[in-house]
């Protein structure tokens, strides 16, 4: 565990606020607060609780807060924005080495497509209005657009080593994670013109993860074992800091429900770096398993599933309790690595990067569900569509 414990949140208090926040827009059922073996923590909704009040002064022009307890509110089980209400549900996997993006139907873990995109997909990101999933054609220099109401793939757009791409949480730029070129990338959100270019001196900047108040960034540096802190409004490197560790190769990033810590996964180092966001302060390390790399959020907001690439497990931490509770071991191995969970919770989809393959995961009880051949060099899969009110980027952070 790391010497220096993150602040505890008592679970009343985070299943409270959630669901307080979640009445003022479409409502809360009520129901027992209880857990059961077969009840999946990440699908079941927070019991109704007493109004708050607080509010948070976020980034101008973002959407309101809704629990300064909770920054995962928005992203309760089923509660889909109207805009992606009717979307079918779909699993898209882009495939490095194959140059495709494969397309799964949950419901029956099945292949349904298989569509041609550029050099190198890394990822499939949802588009801050939820309307667009963008495929980071990285050595292709372009991100194609696919339609997730018809999976029909556009014409694609030029831009420059998009190893991986967010969303400013107003909704205004873009933000490409140029790893080769050293460069943080601000881009008109829509058109995807390029608005600012932010060199850094750290090397292979790729994932990110944006604040309570939206107001700073936290961004991993790959190849040279360093985090930089951005302010978000003025688009400028405010934070810079080397990881205690030979050899650190820091990857996926997540902020923690109240919004305090961010938890950073380290392939090399085999664990999580955690950090406070607001002093942007020395991280402490907490060891998972080999290859740490993928951090995803269950619906409730009480634990964080932590992918073991190196060792083909899951790690779940419990944010209660501040604590590693569980190890999800996957049979005959693999190589688990990005993508997310689904719209219910209940699924836990991971994509297999070395073995040509994707892994569903039952969140109830670690166990695998369906193990489906894909292309080569599967990466930054992304199931869609997932509850939220508009999403940050990556594989899909929404809030």
């Amino acid at each position: 565990m790391p010497s220096t414990s993150p602040s505890r949140i008592t679970r009343a208090l985070i299943a409270g606020a959630a669901c307080a926040a979640l009445a003022a827009l479409s409502g809360c059922d009520s129901g027992g607060t209880g857990h059961h073996a077969d009840e999946a923590l990440g699908s079941k909704a927070p019991a109704q609780p007493e109004p708050r009040k607080q509010q948070t002064d976020g980034l101008p022009g973002m959407p309101p807060v809704l629990d300064p307890t909770d920054v995962y509110a928005a992203d309760r089980p089923g509660k889909l924005s109207p805009v992606v209400k009717d979307f079918p549900s779909r699993v898209y996997v882009p495939n490095t080495n194959s140059n495709t993006v494969t397309v799964i139907d949950p419901a029956t873990y099945k292949v349904i497509e298989t569509i041609p995109v550029g050099r190198q997909p890394q990822h499939v990101v949802p588009s801050w209005d939820l309307k667009t999933l963008w495929v980071n054609n990285d050595l292709g220099n372009s991100l194609t657009p696919i339609d997730p109401r018809t999976g029909e793939a556009g014409k694609p757009v030029d831009v420059h080593d998009p190893y991986n791409l967010y969303f400013t949480p107003d909704g205004k730029y873009a933000v490409v994670m140029a790893s080769k070129d050293r460069q943080l990338v601000f881009r008109d959100a829509h058109t995807m013109k390029r608005v600012k270019t932010v060199p850094v001196s750290c090397a292979g900047v790729n994932h990110a993860d944006f604040s309570l108040d939206g107001r700073y960034f936290i961004v991993s540096c790959e190849f040279s074992g360093e985090l930089l802190k951005v302010d978000t409004a003025r688009m400028e490197v405010v934070g810079r800091q080397k990881l205690d560790f030979h050899g650190a190769m820091p990857q996926d990033v997540k902020v923690s429900p109240d919004g305090k810590k961010f938890y950073v996964a380290d392939m090399v180092a085999d664990g999580l770096w955690i950090l406070d966001g607001a002093t942007f302060g020395k991280p402490v390390f907490l060891h998972t398993g080999k290859g740490a790399h993928g951090l995803y959020i269950s619906r409730d907001s009480r634990e964080m599933y932590i992918s073991n690439r190196g060792e083909g497990t899951v790690s779940v931490f419990d944010f209660t309790q501040d604590k590693l509770t569980k190890k999800w071991r996957l049979p005959h191995g693999g190589s688990p690595d990005m993508g997310g969970v689904s719209a219910d919770g209940k699924v836990l989809w991971l994509s297999g990067r070395y073995n040509s393959e994707v892994y569903a995961i039952d969140t109830r009880t670690g166990e695998q569900l369906a193990r489906i051949k894909v292309g080569s060099g599967p990466h930054g899969l992304a199931i869609y569509p997932q509850p939220g009110r508009y999403s940050l980027g990556h594989t899909g952070i929404f809030r």
